[in-house]
């Protein structure tokens, strides 16, 4: 029997997550109404199907994939929940596990079953394959991840509860969000001084990952004691300059954390790690 997929809503990413769907031959149907020509045209290229409303659309679909702005995420799962829909609802935003958690309380409350989804990386795509990460029902999990074999979004069931798929976006997207704040901050300091091109010289010549390298922490706490007054010179130039210091503020209270492992490159990573967790 064909599966289907009622998307809430067609934007840019979830037009084209909706449309690596309908290659697996899902059915993927989208309400029309009320939303704007670009929406549209997004779900019209995707190959998704217009349903006359979403009372119809619910009627016959047996999931319900959420894809909208972090902050609309519970309006969304409400107005869904205020329809007699008895299939399985997929929180697929960037939401922290807590208001996940909140959602799927709300679907139980009206019988609905939830599962708890992020997707990490940009739209599917030529060069870009993102990753859906799922937990909670392994079987529903299973189905849904079904939907998307071998497409460009890479289906990654978790065996965790609702919550996990959610805390993993969080975690990756506190990083990799921030960075290119960073970036830009960074930047226009830079520029403000005069030495734009210099920082790109020297910009092009990193070559690590930093996420990837959890074998480095231990000595960034080692030396936190010497990098948090760093930070606070840092943050005294951004303020001169008249740029955010928040973030450079932000990053020297967090190294105090570790002032107690001054020099202690020997300390082990789950201790490293434990400490962020505890004020000095």
């Amino acid at each position: 029997m064909t599966t289907t997929f009622t998307l809430l809503h067609p934007g840019a990413m979830g037009a084209k997550v909706g449309g690596e769907a309908t290659r697996t031959g899902t059915r993927v149907l989208y309400v029309p109404t009320g939303r704007g020509p670009a929406s549209l045209q997004r779900a019209r290229e995707a190959g998704l199907e217009s349903a006359e409303s979403l009372e119809s659309a619910l009627a016959v679909s047996d999931f319900v994939l959420s894809v909208c702005p972090p902050h609309a995420a519970e309006d969304v799962a409400r107005e869904v929940l205020g329809h007699p829909f008895r299939g399985v609802y997929v929180e697929a935003n960037a939401v922290s596990p807590d208001r996940t958690r909140r959602i799927a309380a709300a679907c139980a409350e009206r019988g609905v079953l939830m599962l708890d989804g992020s997707i990490v990386g940009g739209p599917p795509g030529p060069g870009s394959a993102p990753r859906l990460y799922l937990s909670g029902d392994g079987e529903q999990v299973a189905r849904v991840a079904g939907s998307f074999k071998d497409t460009q979004v890479v289906a990654r069931p978790l065996d965790a509860e609702i919550g996990a798929a959610s805390a993993l976006k969080m975690a990756y997207a506190s990083y990799q969000k921030s960075a290119r704040v960073l970036a830009a901050v960074s930047h226009a300091l830079a520029a403000h001084h005069g030495v734009a091109a210099e920082l790109a010289r020297e910009a092009g010549s990193l070559t690590s990952s930093i996420l990837a390298e959890t074998d480095q922490l231990p000595s960034v706490a080692a030396r936190a004691w010497r990098w948090a007054p760093e930070l606070e010179e840092i943050a005294a130039t951004l303020r001169t300059a008249e740029l955010p210091a928040d973030m450079a503020e932000g990053a020297a209270a967090v190294l105090r954390r570790w002032t107690d492992d001054k020099d202690d490159y020997d300390l082990p990573l789950e201790e490293v790690l434990a400490h962020l967790r505890t004020e000095n």
